[in-house]
């Protein structure tokens, strides 16, 4: 990604820092960043972080980017769509990290016939730990797929799909995932706390499991199942332990809130697609 190349994010909240950081990180020049907010003291806080040049007007700042990163909720999406479709330049490509909006929809709401990148980030992208489902709609070339991969790549791993309803899939596993974990990991921990562990004891060995886990499923060129399998000894405490699971049919839980949430990206996306 050139420098020359100017980036506009639309909402300065917790996304959007988590990409200017990446970008900054990645020897991006804060002079080509700029980003657009109601909310005057968070646009404070971004250029005393960045030293960027700020807006309250999206269409004043869209005319200014050759890349718009649209970071704000689904809920206002269209109405900022129709503050900048008079105002994109000429070529320029959009961005979305708004969770169920159909790119056809962002598409009408800015004019027809843009070029549009549809993602689906997750918060350990704060950490520079993120993974990211991307889908490009057929105005986007070849060049501009690549510029929007650079952009998410400095924060996360990029994963693209052809079929753009997978982006609910996407947002099932792991937009909503780390939620999940983080619920496991508290369960685990009050567990221990009820087997005689005190608080901060049992949160740390919760914590540190979780991480260490990751890492080895990371590393391994073993399946999750094997790695499973692996530290699950014949009769032994683990065993114990995933057969309670499995009797109270864990992996149907899993795939059962999984569902809602893939449910509910799809009716997000239906109802917004009337505005």
């Amino acid at each position: 990604m050139q420098n020359s190349t100017t980036i506009g994010f639309i909402g300065a909240g917790n996304m959007a820092y988590a990409l200017i950081s990446g970008l900054v990180d990645s020897d991006f020049s804060t002079k080509n960043i700029k980003v657009s907010d109601t909310d005057k003291a968070l646009l404070s806080l971004r250029k005393e972080e960045f030293n960027l040049e700020i807006f309250t007007d999206n269409a004043a700042l869209a005319t200014k980017c050759d890349v718009i990163v649209l970071a704000v909720k689904p809920q206002v999406l269209s109405l900022v769509c129709n503050d900048l479709k008079d105002n994109l330049k000429s070529g320029s490509l959009i961005v979305s990290i708004a969770a169920g909006v159909r790119s056809h929809d962002i598409d009408r709401w800015l004019g027809l016939n843009k070029a549009i990148v549809r993602t689906m980030p997750n918060t350990p992208a704060l950490l520079g730990k993120g993974v990211t489902g991307m889908f490009a709609n057929e105005n986007t070339s070849d060049e501009q797929k690549s510029l929007a991969e650079k952009i998410l790549k400095s924060v996360s791993h990029c994963l693209w799909v052809e079929d753009e309803n997978m982006l609910d899939a996407v947002t099932a596993l792991s937009g909503s995932g780390p939620a999940y974990l983080f619920l496991m990991m508290e369960s685990m921990a009050k567990a221990g706390a009820a087997l005689g562990l005190d608080e901060d004891t049992a949160q740390t060995l919760s914590i540190q499991t979780a991480l260490g886990a990751s890492m080895m499923a990371d590393q391994s060129v073993d399946s999750l199942h094997e790695l499973r399998a692996k530290v699950t000894s014949p009769n032994g405490t683990t065993q114990a332990a995933i057969e309670s699971f499995q009797d109270q049919s864990f992996e149907m839980m899993v795939a059962h809130a999984m569902r809602a949430a893939f449910d509910r990206a799809k009716e997000i996306g239906s109802e917004l697609a009337d505005e």
